[in-house]
């Protein structure tokens, strides 16, 4: 390989867990969505979830990792987390909080471990393509293996069809 490889935060953190994952780089120079991304790199909608991160009543910092064609439930997020409510972090402190910019942010290796929920779907995949951590990376992994790293767990916190 001629061009160095770049590692980011997330992908230090798997190697040193040594949790096996590949990671796949593609052209992107602003925030693009989880749908746009999958699309770009064909990959099955089902199979991309997205990082949302949240802040509580309490103030304290949540993070919730679903499928990019959900919305997260306030309510029952809240519930899942032991919060009266919850919100989405402004993304004037996304950096700030995380480490991470919009569309690069992912559940592992943030600046500090928060609560982290993924969405209980995930569970019964094969493998997940998650961000890997900075614009224009994408790291898939199985995931348990997500649930390790970004010591999580699962739990149903999107909206369901009525």
């Amino acid at each position: 390989m001629s061009k160095k490889e770049v590692k980011t935060n997330a992908m230090r953190m798997l190697d040193r867990m040594k949790i096996p994952y590949q990671y796949e780089e593609y052209e992107c120079d602003e925030f693009t969505d989880g749908i746009q991304v999958a699309d770009r790199l064909g990959y099955d909608h089902m199979l991309v979830y997205k990082t949302l991160v949240t802040t509580g009543k309490s103030g304290g910092y949540y993070v919730f990792v679903i499928p990019i064609e959900e919305e997260i439930d306030f309510k029952k997020a809240a519930r899942v987390v032991g919060e009266k409510s919850l919100e989405m972090l402004p993304l004037k402190d996304l950096t700030r909080v995380t480490g991470y910019v919009r569309g690069g942010c992912t559940s592992i290796g943030m600046k500090k471990q928060f609560p982290t929920i993924i969405q209980e779907d995930a569970a019964g995949l094969s493998c997940m393509y998650v961000s890997g951590g900075k614009l224009g990376m994408q790291l898939e992994l199985q995931p348990e293996d997500l649930r390790k790293a970004a010591n999580a767990k699962f739990a149903d916190v999107i909206r369901s069809e009525l």
